[in-house]
């Protein structure tokens, strides 16, 4: 029955606020709108992305199904086995090289990423070649063997079609350059941009040696209506040993996948900052409403009406407004994907699929309705301490800040399942429980500054005799009725998510641009044969210029098993047994390698294999000493027992191995030695042409470059989080327009008070001026507080990096306060100037 009659209750009024023009709702559903948009936005971006990943799976693949294996070509059995289960089959090879080229002055060296091919590639798409040309045309030559290359690589080497360089021994010539190629996408990740020969031509290179590091690719076309689960295990079952790893076109690009799949993931978290934001503007124009409404609320209750009726009226209305507020945010975050589609589709190098996709609207919409139940709770539980003698004193104003405690209660059952929510649609639960501390603690940093904020203005008050503009700023701050608690609140949240960013970026940059340089070696030499690595140790070692020579044998293989689980049902997700890892051997640990846990293996060890495992990765994995690791190398299953963890630094770009093995566990296997050199910068042109031109076939990664390439990534990725981070201020941008316009009312009649006592326009502007800026510094140092100690957080225990305030980006974000605040307050402030005392003062009385 009070359903019924809150229900009535409700309708009328929402009759009336809709006749008004939702007056003091306009800024609750802006908040409500513009915070489920963007994560309904990013959410459909990544589903359209995804979408496109899974569409054009096997085009990115280069096939339906595709068959790798590390350091060798498949034997005679599996290739048979390959090409009997399909109808078309074609073998790839993939490594990094250098391109030379020799002029007069010398020769000119790039780092390439080598695709080597057969006659049937591509079996799906088309390559795309300036000048236009069929691809077996461009692989043939002229004089040597023909060759296409990414414009970036041609234009760096000075090279154009016609002209010739050499990989490894054998020359080529250039006949086109890569305008579009099919796959690229579904090849990942790679240090140098692309060259395409034939495998052929690379016969007697010495660029493909044994040991050498390149992985092979068989990629088959299948047969219609092909069963890929079941032909997965085939491959499985009858290859166990042999390390083959399977891949089809369901992922046909998974580095990608996992990538814009994680990044959207934080993109919405950045997004729930917003909605936090958002809900602290809702939560104060609720408030602001039901203070209006606090007459008819005491007529209710003077009439009979009960508490729970009361409560149900407004929470009815709120309801509603909330989920017309959701609405409009799923609209325009469906929408403005779908009107922008052909922009994004022609700036991402991927195939988009933009429809409407439900998933990521369902998940806008339960955090959206979870954050206005959260942030309206409180104002609402208010409306059961309205009393009759409400009609002669402000009863919400009087109220306790606490409501009782069934509302504490839910509002904690709320926040849990706000958390929950999220931990689940993210798939990260540290990141979650990460930014979910980082949004509830920069709250309560907020909200117990705003509350010193308001106490210290009024203690400063009396200290200001003498400058009335600056004594009113202060006397209207630590009022009753000033609005710092939504300015500080909501601002400083929004300035904080951004402070964090900027602090987190920076550092990162900086530990890139300017800390990784400094401890980094100059190069990185690859695929040093054994029979090399005494010519090249004695060139290093004799030169001046050369502080340090690091060297160490190498090969590659893929743990299979551990404790004779597979692998990944253990480790998960882990890189570590996300496809194949370095491996390295050692009789002796050397001076800079520090045993956390167990003993290394005596130095003529000769028994069963021993292995000593990274400690941090490890930890990760959950592994202990004794336990057993089988990993493949070569088709050979090796299993080994852990007998020490050691630790492992992978942040200088010096050489570091997760497994180390004895030496006799690897005795016989075919491998090469890898190598850093540091060396004075003026040197390292000298090393290169001295080593290049004795050891072709060694490829020479320069680390600055690879530096950069990351660098350049990272933009990619900081732009758009900052893009995020910017909506959430975008947000608290609006929630301080609502509290000047909320303010409006009590700014008016201070203005014909002061104008009453002979004050000037001019004063009283400086004066709501001075207030806006003290307010909006205020906000930004407690913000910048917050968002240092965020950062510091997260680049000191997620991203281990180490941690300086950045003192550009800090100053900003205080500007950034005082300006948000000015531009609200001031946009506010013209109309209480212009009131007329005597009309306004009448009207109070």
């Amino acid at each position: 029955m009070s359903l019924a009659i809150s229900a009535r209750f409700a309708r009328r009024e929402l009759r009336g606020g809709l006749r008004g023009g939702l007056r003091g709702f306009r800024i609750f559903l802006a908040c409500l709108t513009l915070g489920v948009a963007a994560i309904a936005g990013v959410g459909s971006v990544r589903s359209a992305i995804q979408a496109g990943l899974a569409d054009q799976g096997a085009i990115l693949l280069g096939g339906d199904a595709q068959a790798e294996f590390t350091y060798r070509f498949a034997s005679d059995e599996e290739r048979e086995w390959l090409a009997g289960i399909s109808t078309a089959l074609s073998e790839i090879t993939d490594f990094r090289s250098m391109a030379v080229v020799d002029t007069e002055a010398g020769s000119e060296r790039g780092l390439t990423q080598i695709k080597s091919v057969d006659d049937a590639y591509p079996l799906l798409g088309e390559m795309e070649l300036d000048p236009p040309m069929p691809l077996a045309q461009a692989l043939d030559g002229a004089e040597h063997p023909g060759a296409v290359m990414a414009p970036v690589l041609a234009d760096r080497l000075g090279l154009a079609p016609g002209d010739s360089f050499r990989l490894g021994t054998q020359d080529f010539t250039l006949s086109a350059t890569i305008v579009k190629e099919p796959d690229d996408a579904g090849d990942g990740f790679g240090l140098g941009p692309r060259t395409l020969v034939r495998t052929s031509d690379l016969d007697g290179s010495g660029l493909l040696a044994p040991g050498s590091l390149f992985e092979t690719e068989y990629r088959m076309r299948l047969p219609e209506g092909a069963d890929l689960d079941a032909l997965k295990a085939q491959a499985e079952d009858r290859f166990r040993d042999t390390g083959i790893r399977w891949r089809d076109a369901r992922n046909g690009a998974p580095g990608v996948a996992r990538f814009v799949d994680r990044l959207g993931s934080f993109l919405v978290l950045v997004g729930l900052s917003g909605l936090a934001v958002g809900g602290i503007g809702v939560s104060a124009a609720v408030r602001s409403y039901l203070a209006r409404k606090t007459p008819v609320i005491a007529t209710l209750r003077t009439l009979g009406a009960s508490r729970a009726v009361i409560f149900q009226t407004y929470f009815l209305q709120i309801g509603a407004l909330s989920l017309l507020g959701i609405a409009l945010g799923l609209i325009l975050g469906a929408g403005v994907p779908l009107i922008f589609a052909p922009l994004i589709t022609q700036s991402l190098p991927i195939p988009v699929l933009f429809t409407l996709y439900p998933g990521p609207l369902a998940e806008a919409a339960i955090y959206g309705v979870l954050t206005a139940l959260l942030f309206t709770l409180w104002p609402l539980a208010r409306t059961e301490e309205v009393r009759a003698a409400a009609l002669f004193r402000d009863a919400l104003d009087s109220a306790r800040a606490l409501p009782t405690a069934r509302y504490l209660v839910a509002t904690a059952l709320l926040i849990a399942l706000l958390v929950g929510v999220a931990m689940l649609f993210s798939g990260d639960p540290r990141i979650t429980l990460w930014t979910a501390g980082g949004i509830l603690g920069a709250l309560l940093i907020l909200a117990v500054a705003a509350t010193g904020i308001r106490a210290l203005a009024r203690r400063a008050t009396g200290a200001a005799r003498g400058r009335p503009v600056l004594r009113w700023a202060l006397g209207a701050i630590g009022g009753p009725r000033e609005t710092a608690a939504s300015v500080v609140l909501s601002l400083g949240l929004g300035l904080s998510v951004l402070a964090a960013i900027g602090q987190i970026d920076g550092n990162l940059r900086a530990a890139i641009n300017r800390d990784l340089p400094e401890i980094a070696p100059s190069y990185f030499f690859v695929d040093i044969q054994p029979n090399q690595i005494d010519g090249y140790l004695a060139r290093l070692e004799g030169d001046d210029a050369v502080s340090r020579v690091d060297t160490a044998p190498m090969l590659r293989g893929v743990i299979t098993e551990i404790n004779g689980v597979d692998a990944q049902q253990v480790a998960g997700d882990h890189w570590v047994v996300r496809g194949d890892r370095g491996i390295t051997y050692a009789a002796q640990p050397d001076s800079r390698t520090v045993i956390t846990e167990g003993e290394w293996w005596p130095e003529d060890y000769d028994g069963p294999p021993q292995i000593s495992f990274a400690h941090e990765e490890a930890e990760e994995i959950g592994l202990s000493l004794g336990d057993e690791i089988t990993f493949n190398v070569l088709g050979r299953d090796i299993t080994a027992t852990i007998t020490s963890f050691r630790d492992v630094d992978f942040s200088t770009a010096g050489i570091g191995f997760v497994m180390t093995l004895n030496p006799a566990a690897l005795q016989g296997a075919p491998h090469t030695f890898i190598s850093t050199v540091y060396a004075e910068p003026e040197a390292e042109a000298q090393i290169l042409r001295d080593l290049a031109s004795s050891y072709p076939n060694i490829t020479a990664i320069r680390v600055k470059d690879a530096i950069d390439r990351v660098a350049e990534l990272l933009e990619g990725v900081g732009s758009a989080i900052r893009w995020g981070a910017a909506a959430t201020l975008l947000t608290g941008f609006l929630v301080l327009i609502g509290a000047a316009a909320a303010g409006e009312g009590a700014r008016t009649y201070e203005a014909a008070v002061l104008k009453t006592l002979g004050a000037s326009r001019a004063r009283i502007l400086q004066s709501f001026a001075l207030r806006s800026a003290l307010l909006g510094a205020g906000a930004g140092v407690v913000a910048l507080g917050a968002g240092i100690l965020g950062g510091w957080a997260i680049s000191r225990f997620i991203m281990e990096t180490a941690f300086t305030v950045m003192w550009p980006s800090a100053l900003g974000i205080i500007a950034g306060g005082v300006i948000a605040t000015l531009l609200a307050g001031l946009g506010f402030a013209w109309r209480p100037l212009s009131a007329r005392p005597a009309r306004v003062l009448r009207a109070r009385e």
